[in-house]
């Protein structure tokens, strides 16, 4: 069982028991994205919330972000509650959603400029903040073009910075790698980071991929099902884990598919798991499992 945190006004982000039911309509029982997750956050702390798709990490971003109402439960946002003080909340935070948050007919600094707009900035102070965020995500070449026609790497910086214009204490990162190509999500791992390293800004990340979470949260907690099934440092919790990692990627989802099915047989292969055409799993021993893995491969 995962401990119970240290709750506090110290700290910058505060759950308790969350749960968010969504009735079915069909006289059956609702369904619970979050069954009771309980989490917090110190100040400028990276917080990794990991977890596979489906698990209730960007239901818990909602619910903390105002976007959404739990069922039950409390959460307190840079020192608001979320559910009596909605305001004050967004005041206090950035959100960077899994979804572009720019409009493609519109260029890079307008986008910027209407988010500042937005948050009561005046039009001279709207342009200096817009300036300042292009420079520092390097794009100032491509500040007048159409955002439709930015990379992927470029539209994610563009999001981010868009999160940052009202200078927020507390932003939310929901799963802001997906689709980049490793160059660029390399570029924005190091953002990330120089984030709460320079501006003590508090960042609750959601993510799925294993890397990430290692690479750049201080502490994390890994939901599955709507429930916190683990919680601590990456190093912490990687230690916990006796033996070695098993990693094979095959040619396609499909065979992945089927070699996660058929290595699931095998008795010295532990927590055997599938992401598209990659198949992970834990041994005692992978330097004994490995011929044994791949022989039973062959064989298929």
């Amino acid at each position: 069982m995962p401990k119970q945190p240290n709750h506090s006004l110290d700290n910058a982000i505060e759950a308790l028991d969350l749960v968010k039911a969504y009735p079915t309509g069909r006289g059956t029982p609702p369904v619970h994205a979050l069954a009771g997750v309980t989490l917090s956050v110190r100040p400028g702390e990276v917080f990794g919330l990991l977890g596979p798709n489906g698990a209730g990490k960007s239901t818990t971003v909602k619910i903390l972000s105002t976007l959404t109402q739990a069922t039950s439960g409390r959460a307190v946002v840079a020192g608001h509650d979320v559910a009596t003080d909605p305001d004050a909340v967004r005041h206090a935070i950035g959100l960077v959603s899994q979804r572009a948050s720019s409009a493609p007919m519109m260029t890079g600094r307008e986008s910027l400029m209407l988010a500042a707009r937005i948050h009561g900035l005046h039009r001279r102070e709207a342009a200096r903040r817009s300036g300042e965020l292009l420079e520092r995500f390097g794009l100032v070449a491509a500040a007048d073009r159409l955002t439709r026609t930015y990379s992927g790497g470029m539209q994610r910086k563009l999001d981010v910075a868009v999160g940052l214009v009202g200078q927020p204490t507390v932003l939310f990162l929901d799963e802001p790698t997906t689709g980049l190509d490793p160059e660029a999500r390399s570029q924005m791992w190091e953002e990330v980071a120089s984030l709460s390293r320079r501006e003590r800004l508090t960042v609750l990340l959601t993510t799925h991929y294993l890397e990430e979470a290692d690479h750049l949260a201080d502490r994390l907690v890994i939901v599955d099902a709507g429930r916190v099934v683990a919680e601590g440092t990456p190093e912490a919790l990687k230690s916990a884990l006796q033996g070695d990692s098993v990693i094979l990627e095959l040619a396609d989802v499909s065979t992945g598919s089927v070699a996660a099915q058929r290595l699931s047989n095998l008795p010295m292969l532990l927590d055997v798991t599938q992401e598209g055409k990659v198949v992970r799993a834990r041994a005692t021993s992978g330097t004994t499992a490995l011929p044994v893995v791949l022989a039973d491969l062959e064989q298929a």
